[in-house]
């Protein structure tokens, strides 16, 4: 008979799996995205309105792709809670007291024989839990350290994304999150729980951003 502990990876992998592809993925390619934000003098009334239109097209698809990471996170962040109260209710020891997500995300994956150094995996992980910071809190020391750890998140020469506010640009306001970066997040999360599931047939290379 097969533990709920051991089950827990496999459930975890497939729910993340169906959120992707029932949620994320028709929400993200539903959403219009213009390339370039045209600017200067309007020679209609018509294309003002066109411009106005592609210009908050872009921002809805860039608050989308912010609150999926914040979404993503949270949801990761419950399955490594549930988890770890399960193994420590199995009689594992070391489970119970862990504060924080990277605490929380090094001791499971310890014991899950989990090397978080490989592909980047662990670095995929704390970037995706750091995003939801910045995207929850704005500028602080989370963005500091999203600024540290991940620079190409930023793009000061690109065109496609304005500030709502004139003066000088807010670092956590130009965080770059889109579909690359949305498939490198759900692909560390579900590679994380195959990676755990010590059940038959266990999913180790998901397919999200591969190759």
């Amino acid at each position: 008979m097969v533990s709920n502990k051991d089950q827990l990876p496999r459930v975890f992998q497939a729910n993340l799996d169906r959120f992707f592809d029932r949620v994320i993925l028709p929400a993200m390619n539903g959403l219009p995205f213009h390339g370039v934000l045209e600017t200067g003098q309007a020679e209609t009334l018509d294309q003002f309105l066109d411009r106005a239109a592609a210009q908050v097209d872009n921002y809805t698809g860039s608050e989308a792709a912010k609150a999926f990471c914040l979404t993503l996170a949270g949801l990761f962040e419950r399955q490594l809670s549930i988890w770890a109260r399960a193994l420590q209710d199995a009689g594992e020891a070391g489970m119970s007291g862990l504060q924080g997500f990277e605490s929380l995300l090094a001791r499971c994956a310890r014991h899950a024989r989990i090397d978080l150094a490989a592909e980047p995996l662990g670095a995929d992980l704390t970037e995706l839990f750091v995003v939801a910071n910045v995207v929850r809190h704005g500028e602080g020391r989370s963005c500091d350290r999203l600024r540290a750890i991940a620079p190409s998140l930023w793009d000061d020469m690109a065109e496609d994304y304005f500030d709502l506010l004139p003066g000088a640009r807010v670092a956590s306001e130009h965080v770059r999150i889109g579909m690359p970066e949305l498939l490198r997040y759900i692909r560390a999360a579900t590679r994380f729980w195959g990676l755990a599931d010590p059940l038959p047939m266990a999913v180790t290379n998901p397919p999200y951003g591969a190759g």
